[in-house]
């Protein structure tokens, strides 16, 4: 007897429990009594058949189909299946085997994704800059041998043509704009013959008048009978673009619903598991002199083009400053130059009356200057992801000890301390950051910077990637430290979030400031504007737009 035939047996031997083994091709191979009992389908029935073929008869009405399609469960089951010679334990909703045009498939790498028509568009493009539009296509191209066709040039264009895209296949990537890239990457995944693409956040660098393009774009591919999945936190554009709409939680399944039949409420709620209160806090602050001052600031980047160019802007306490503009705009340098990681070409930092400029970080903390950088690689910049939570609270004041022995029971007390106040869930204080989820990641982050008591906070994309219970949580954080005084500079890119928290928001494009406007009173299509350069409230206007500050034009900062 082998061993599957053991195992059978040993599961028939179970009454209480309904267990189900499926194999990689996604064939029932063990199907044992109870759950044959509680289904009403035999074992001869079931077993060696596709597992979709038992269970997909709508004449076979079965408690395992009633706990897939409602999640009520009728029966305690669980199930087992192959993949890739491991067995893995898996809740028995996700036993449902990959379906291509009805077929079940097996995708094990990208190549046979691209082979069954699935292109995917990253969030991060993979693209190769010195490379035209062209040749970043044809890299792929494997049968085309090492000629290259001169008519695959008409070929590219008549593709943009078709679904209305604007490219110049000749064109080198580092001289795009963020959504030239994103146009060249969708081309590239429809010109291998994709009829399912998936897009992960292809709205997050993109201005509103961008974002319309794009969705114009993608309901004329759906007209052309492609299938489009979108990977969004933005629950309004999920709204606007999509027919149906799946939830996950942590990585479960939750449901499936029409776009049509819901709301940002329900959504939220199937999302987090409960209900949430989406209205963001703007509270009303008594704002305080200037806690820093930004005068005629240049900044050069890491490729020697200047950055930002001449830049004025101030922060009070007791305020959000939000910054918006295309990704690649200066906000990066910006941040950096105000934490002291970036050198300065020219201009002044004001910091309580003393100007910060050339001075290091740790110069600046010596000099009892208490301003906290949050960067948006938090993993990369902001904290060492293979040291604990502990160690990594004690970063910034380890060099403060007495001795040659680092005092760690403080910087435990003062993890322990953020774990408890910002809810962060993680199994002790001694966990390596890099297991952390996201959105405990950025509270460890924030945690460690409000600990130091700064007067300003400095932080770029602070709800990148995490979920909504854990961005409305950090929303919260940067409002009671806003309560307290602390002004705060908040790099974001999603408007509705930064009109709804933020006091003003200061709009770059190409590293020069186009205005400082008051947040409750600007459109999402006048920041557009602004965003690329159509729309320059530094100028002079007779008849100004409602929403723009006095900051604007940089007049006196002492009202």
């Amino acid at each position: 007897m082998d061993e599957l035939e053991i195992i059978k047996l040993a599961l028939d031997s179970v009454k209480d429990l309904g267990l189900l083994v499926i194999d990689k091709n996604g064939k029932i191979i063990i199907y044992n009594k109870a759950s044959a009992d509680s289904d009403g389908i035999s074992q001869s029935d079931a077993i060696g058949k596709p597992f979709e073929y038992v269970f997909e008869n709508p004449t076979t009405p079965s408690p395992t189909m009633e706990t897939l399609r409602t999640g009520k469960e009728h029966i305690d089951m669980e199930c087992v299946y192959e993949t890739n010679e491991k067995t893995r334990n898996r809740t028995f909703g996700n036993a449902y085997p990959i379906k291509k045009d009805g077929q079940v498939v097996s995708i094990k790498n990208p190549n046979d994704a691209n082979d069954l028509g699935i292109g995917m568009v990253h969030q991060h493009f993979k693209l190769v800059d010195i490379f035209s539009a062209a040749d970043n296509i044809w890299l792929g191209d494997e049968k085309s041998g090492p000629i290259l066709k001169k008519d695959r040039y008409a070929v590219i264009q008549e593709m943009a043509r078709k679904f209305g895209f604007d490219i110049d296949p000749r064109k080198k990537v580092y001289n795009m704009a963020v959504s030239e890239k994103q146009t060249l990457e969708i081309i590239k995944v429809l010109y291998y013959g994709a009829k399912v693409i998936i897009l992960d956040e292809p709205t997050a660098v993109l201005t509103v008048q961008e974002t319309a393009k794009l969705f114009d774009v993608l309901r004329r591919m759906k007209a052309e009978g492609h299938a489009i999945i979108i990977i969004t936190h933005k629950l309004n554009e999920v709204l606007e673009i999509s027919d149906r709409v799946s939830i996950l939680r942590k990585g479960e399944y939750i449901t499936t619903v029409d776009t049509a039949q819901t709301d940002e409420q329900q959504l939220t709620e199937f999302m987090v598991g409960h209900k949430v209160d989406l209205n963001i806090e703007r509270p009303v602050v008594e704002k305080t002199r200037p806690l820093l001052e930004i005068r005629d600031l240049t900044i050069r980047s890491d490729e020697g083009a200047v950055a930002i160019d001449r830049v004025n802007f101030y922060i009070r306490g007791g305020e959000i400053l939000g910054v918006a503009g295309i990704a690649g705009c200066g906000q990066k340098e910006l941040c950096e130059a105000i934490a002291g990681l970036r050198p300065i070409e020219g201009g002044q930092m004001i910091h309580k009356g003393e100007n910060i400029v050339g001075l290091s970080p740790k110069a600046i903390l010596d000099k009892g200057i208490s301003m906290s950088f949050i960067p948006e690689d938090r993993l990369g910049m902001g904290l060492a992801p293979s040291l604990s939570i502990t160690d990594n609270m004690l970063l910034k004041t380890y060099s403060d000890g007495r001795g040659i022995f680092v005092d760690r029971k403080r910087g435990r007390a003062e993890a322990e301390h953020v774990i408890q106040e910002l809810e962060v869930v993680t199994p002790s204080t001694e966990t390596p950051v890099r297991r952390l989820s996201g959105g405990n990641v950025q509270k460890v982050l924030l945690g460690r910077e409000i600990k130091a008591g700064p007067n300003v906070i400095v932080t770029a994309y602070p709800v990148r990637g995490l979920d909504i219970n854990s961005s409305y949580a950090i929303y919260h954080i940067l409002n009671e430290q806003k309560k307290s005084g602390v002004g705060i500079l908040f790099v974001g890119e999603d408007l509705d979030v930064m009109m709804a928290l933020c006091d003003k928001i200061m709009v770059l494009c190409h590293g020069r400031v186009m205005g400082v406007v008051h947040a409750h009173k600007v459109t999402k299509e006048e920041l557009g504007l602004m965003m690329t350069g159509a729309l320059d409230l530094t100028r002079k206007y007779e008849d100004k737009p409602a929403g723009i500050a006095r900051d604007t034009l940089i007049e006196e900062v002492d009202q």
